[in-house]
């Protein structure tokens, strides 16, 4: 997806591949914005320098700011303002990042400077004499919005210094995403899979207070000899300038002291990200023993908590605000060994407990993604640059991999415990007919032989399923047998989606080989017998996809006259249920509620007859009204159906409305060419981009896969087969509206 390019950000800070966690921040923060938003937001690096040191910087990096260099502050000020096309300018602070007396180097800059200006308060230290107090003033009455990391961060620039509340904002640190199911094999990879693994990570330096959770281990690992204590990370370069490795001989002094060769491991390198976030997601416990109760925020810390960790902590700001009973152990001291060790061995002992809290500690770190945390960058810059107008974000790619994660030898699995695949769930004919249609469309699109493998795999779960009458059940377990629940519910909707998935696969029989052509041919001549039995408005809507479908390459005049009578009871409905202010089959609106107009709109491409497109686009022009408000789309809820006498219920929206009001809008959009579909048709997209009324994203772009559920206040982070195939289905039928 392409945008003409508009105005930058520049990013004032340290920066790769200087080794420091606020040019760790920056550089995550570049990165995220390009990945999320692509030309449309280009970010641009100012990267600050120590006397003495030049790097090779990425080609981000526009300019560079000698630290020490009072004058450089305000030439290189005043070669930004010359620069028409940046429109905010985003100052990472920190104290020890400008030279001067509390780094008040950094106001000749500010001062310098006529752009819009957030500067992000990564400390803020309460009880500040007059000159810090003075410094941060200045800063504050300078910039144009303040965000910091954290509420506590905000309380004491607010009650420390002339920080109005109004001018501040909460962006968190932000943390990478990670699929919760390579926990277990990570650790056969690493070769720890008997062992208890222990983490702690960062620059080190004596503010690590690592020595006391040394001390902790002597008795544990006793009891627990198997446990295994990973120190990662080298020593802060700053720290190497002044003192040498000091600090890090006398851990090593420690743990040979204690006889812990064979449980402490100090990895002493500066690992690169995957690595890192390879051994945190093996970890079991994270150990975050900082010293200072002014540390305002840690973004090891918040890369452990979404790596599944259970995290014990001492008491700074992050993790009072952070951690809860049930996502790790907050400790009460700074420096206190013993409560370490009764933390440490009570989650050892409570492996239940301990997996627990991971598990909400990942579940509540998605917020906080990368990729949502550019979302809250960009928002930030369209209000400063009053460039208040849609967001325009990037496609991603398109990825198989959490279908294929979920594709057993039978068909693919129904649910998952956020990206690990749920064998209890079982089977439905509804999501194997589903992934079979994607799988057909994605092989015409990208012909190769893992997808026409898939394809043969879903279809054969359609084959199997099928009664000797034509008519199919729905379930079956993870052993591929049928569970009682195909005779207490009813099989309409999964029949009629049967029927879509099969005239789609025969649609495309130029494309798909022979064989499979010819086994749904005979999987459908089995089932068309059964058309009549269809009564549910839904199932006759999936039934007529499937007739469009097959009508397009068999060109049957049987169908054709069945296509009429399905239509023409989907009308008996309308005309039943309809009224002025109601344009609808039903007196409710429920789920998929798209496939009813659509299959109208087929109707008529198939018949000719008016009547059809005109209810067609009546009914849905209708259901567009209630669901795009205010620039976003805000689909039925799951919480309650919409009712024609009742009000409408909010939140709790799920991809499969979002995806079928895409399918639909594409439909549309070519029949009748009106541009409101196409424009409507990102604007449904971008749904799962971000643009919705939390302002996250709904997929994952670890795996491809689509998160759940759109709550009130949070997202259901796991992630279910109908989600991801609808998501894909969804982006699938993007790829022909790229110049959008």
């Amino acid at each position: 997806m392409r945008f003409e390019k508009g105005l930058k950000m520049l990013i004032v800070s340290s920066y790769p591949p200087r080794e420091c966690g606020l040019a760790t921040f920056s550089n995550d923060i570049v990165n995220a914005v390009k990945i999320v938003f692509g030309d449309t937001l280009s970010v641009e690096v100012c990267a600050l320098q120590n006397n003495g040191v030049e790097y090779k910087y990425p080609q981000e990096v526009t300019y560079t700011l000698p630290a020490a260099n009072l004058d450089e502050y305000r030439s290189v000020a005043e070669q930004i303002n010359e620069r028409k096309d940046i429109g905010l300018v985003c100052i990472q602070h920190e104290f020890g990042l400008f030279a001067g007396e509390y780094g008040d180097y950094i106001l000749a800059f500010i001062l310098a400077l006529n752009k819009p200006i957030a500067t992000i308060f990564h400390t803020a230290l309460p009880n500040p004499d007059e000159k810090r107090k003075k410094i941060v003033d200045a800063i504050v009455d300078l910039s144009d919005r303040i965000i910091v990391l954290t509420k506590k961060s905000q309380e004491i620039l607010t009650n420390y210094y002339n920080c109005p509340i109004s001018k501040t904002q909460v962006i968190p640190h932000g943390n990478h995403n990670v699929l919760w199911e390579q926990k277990e094999k990570l650790k056969e990879r690493y070769n720890y899979s008997d062992r208890i693994v222990l983490s702690t990570f960062g620059l080190i330096s004596e503010n690590k207070n690592i020595e006391t959770t040394l001390f902790a281990l002597p008795e544990i690992a006793k009891k627990h000899p198997n446990l295994l204590y990973l120190v990662i990370g080298k020593t802060h370069p700053e720290i190497i300038k002044k003192e040498g490795e000091k600090y890090r001989e006398k851990l090593a002094t420690i743990v040979k002291d204690l006889y812990l060769e064979d449980n402490v491991l100090f990895i002493n390198e500066y690992v690169e990200l995957k690595q890192l976030l390879e051994y945190l997601t093996l970890s079991d416990i994270y150990l975050f023993s900082s010293k200072d109760p002014n540390q305002a925020v840690s973004g090891t810390f918040a890369y452990a908590m979404s790596c599944g960790c259970t995290v014990i902590s001492t008491p700074i700001p992050h993790a009072v605000e952070m951690l809860a009973q049930s996502t790790g152990v907050l400790l009460t001291k700074f420096d206190d060994s013993e409560e370490f060790k009764e933390a440490i061995v009570w989650l050892i002992e409570n492996k239940e407990k301990r997996v627990s809290m991971g598990k909400n500690a990942f579940s509540q770190s998605h917020v906080t993604s990368w990729g949502n945390i550019a979302i809250q960058y960009r928002l930030l810059f369209d209000q400063l640059t009053t460039k208040e107008e849609n967001l325009n974000f990037c496609f991603p790619p398109i990825k198989l991999d959490h279908i294929k994660n979920l594709t057993t030898d039978y068909g693919i699995l129904q649910f998952s415990k956020f990206s690990e695949p749920d064998p209890e769930s079982g089977y439905t004919l509804d999501d194997n007919a589903r992934a079979l249609i994607n799988m057909v469309m994605y092989y015409k699109y990208k012909p190769n032989d893992e997808t026409l493998s898939l394809a043969n795999t879903y279809l054969s779960y359609i084959e199997g399923i099928q009664r000797p009458n034509g008519w199919f059940d729905n379930y079956k377990d993870y052993n591929n047998v049928l569970t009682a629940q195909n005779y207490e519910v009813n099989l309409e909707d999964a029949n009629g989606r049967a029927l879509w998935s099969l005239g789609t696969t025969l649609a495309h029989k130029e494309t798909l080989p022979i064989e499979i052509v010819l086994r749904a041919k005979r999987c459908w001549d089995n089932a068309i017998v059964r058309i009549d039995d269809f009564s549910s408005p839904r199932a006759i809507a999936y039934a007529l996809k499937g007739l469009y479908n097959y009508y397009s390459v068999y060109k049957e005049d049987e169908i054709e006259k069945q296509m009429e009578k399905l239509a023409d009871e989907l009308l008996r409905h309308y005309h039943i249920n309809s009224d002025v202010n109601w344009c609808w089959y039903e007196d409710y609106m429920t789920y998929a509620n798209n496939v009813l107009p659509e299959a109208m709109m087929y109707s008529y491409l198939v018949t000719g007859k008016m009547k059809y497109k005109k209810i067609a686009i009546i009914t849905f022009d209708f259901l567009l009204s209630h669901y795009f408000m205010k620039g976003q789309l805000k689909v039925i809820s799951n919480r309650g159906w919409f009712k024609k006498e009742n009000e409408r219920c909010f939140y709790g929206e799920q991809p499969i409305e979002v995806a079928t009001t895409i399918i639909a809008l594409d439909l549309f959009n070519d029949v009748t060419k009106n541009t409101k579909y196409k424009d409507q048709l990102k604007l449904a997209f971008v749904w799962f981009l971000g643009n919705n009324h939390l302002k996250q994203i709904m997929y994952n772009p670890e795996n491809g896969a689509s998160y759940d559920g759109l709550e009130d206040k949070h997202i259901n982070i796991n992630q279910g087969a109908e989600s991801t195939l609808c998501f894909f289905k969804a982006r699938l039928i993007m790829e022909k509206h790229v110049a959008l």
